[in-house]
C-alpha cells in the first residue's frame, strides 16, 4: 500500500484535478496486425524486433530495470468508449502506451485500432477471442495468437508487437511456453486498476487511482481498458490524468514498452 506522505499527495491530486504536465518524450510509430482468422505464417516475422531472455520463461507483470519507470497499457476488447480520450490525454502529455486489442475487437473497431497505431502506440496481442488458454492445446493456442495478429495487422496497416497479454491474465506455465515459442513476451501487470467494472461495479475515478498508485515501483506495469463495458462511463479515461499527476509527483517517468525489445540479432 502507499505510504502517509503517497496518500498525502494523492489526495491532493484528486482535488486539484487533473493539472497538464509535460516533460516526457513522444512515442516512436507503433506496430500492428494483419488479416482474418486463417493463419498461414509465423505469428511473428524473424526479421523485427524481439524480447530479450530477460522477458521470457515466466510472465512479466514488473519490467526489467530498477529505474524509477512503468509503463501505460490498455486492453481493448468491447466497445470505443474511451479511445478518443484516453489518446487525446496521452497526446497530451507526449505520453506513450501499449495498447493491447482482441482480434475479435480489430476486425469489429479496426479505425479505433488505425488511430492507436496512427498516435504512434504500440499494439500488443491480447489474442482472436479471449479465450481462457489453459482450457486449449498448443494448436489451438496458436491458432489465437495467429489470428489475432493477422486481424490487428489488417486494422493497423502496422507490424504488431510481440508482447501478448493472457485473457484473464489466466496464464500457467505450459501457455506461457507456447506463447514464447511463437515469438511473444508474455506481458501481464503489476495492477489492474479496475475501471472496467465501472461504478456498477463498485469502482469510481479515485478507487481506480488508488489501485495503480499503490503499484508504484521501478517497472511497473499498469493495465488499464479503453471500454465501458456497456455502461458508457469509462473510468480508466478519467482515471488516466490522475495516475499520470501521481506518476510525476513521485517522480516516476512513463516509458514505452518497446525500449526493452533488442534486435533479432541479439537475441
Amino acid at each position: 500500500m502507499v505510504d502517509v506522505e503517497r496518500r498525502s499527495a494523492l489526495a491532493g491530486l484528486l482535488c486539484a484535478g487533473s493539472a497538464g504536465l509535460a516533460g516526457f518524450a513522444s512515442s516512436s510509430p507503433a506496430a500492428a496486425a494483419a488479416a482474418a482468422p486463417a493463419p498461414a505464417r509465423p505469428a511473428r516475422p524473424a526479421a523485427g524486433p524481439r524480447p530479450p531472455a530477460s522477458l521470457l520463461g515466466d510472465e512479466i507483470r514488473r519490467l526489467p530495470t530498477s529505474r524509477k519507470v512503468l509503463a501505460l497499457t490498455f486492453n481493448a476488447a468491447w466497445d470505443v468508449d474511451g479511445i478518443d480520450t484516453v489518446l487525446a490525454e496521452l497526446r497530451r502529455r507526449r505520453l506513450p502506451a501499449t495498447f493491447f486489442p482482441t482480434g475479435t475487437f480489430a476486425e469489429a473497431r479496426p479505425a479505433a485500432v488505425r488511430s492507436i497505431a496512427d498516435a504512434g502506440h504500440g499494439l500488443g496481442n491480447h489474442s482472436y477471442s479471449h479465450p481462457y488458454f489453459r482450457n486449449l492445446s498448443t494448436t489451438e493456442r496458436g491458432d489465437e495468437v495467429r489470428a489475432a495478429d493477422e486481424a490487428i495487422r489488417a486494422a493497423a496497416g502496422t507490424e504488431p508487437l510481440p508482447f501478448f497479454r493472457f485473457p484473464y491474465s489466466a496464464t500457467t506455465p505450459d501457455a506461457i511456453a507456447d506463447v514464447n515459442d511463437l515469438g511473444y513476451a508474455a506481458i501481464e501487470f503489476s495492477a489492474d486498476t479496475n475501471g472496467y467494472l465501472g461504478p456498477q461495479g463498485g469502482m469510481s475515478v479515485d478507487k481506480a487511482v488508488e489501485r495503480a498508485v499503490d503499484a508504484f515501483a521501478p517497472g511497473a506495469i499498469i493495465q488499464m481498458h479503453v471500454g465501458s463495458n456497456g455502461a458508457g462511463v469509462v473510468l480508466d479515461a478519467e482515471a488516466l490524468p490522475l495516475i499520470v499527476d501521481a506518476a510525476v509527483a513521485d517522480g516516476y517517468e512513463v516509458v514505452d514498452l518497446r525500449q526493452f525489445l533488442v534486435a533479432s540479432a541479439q537475441r
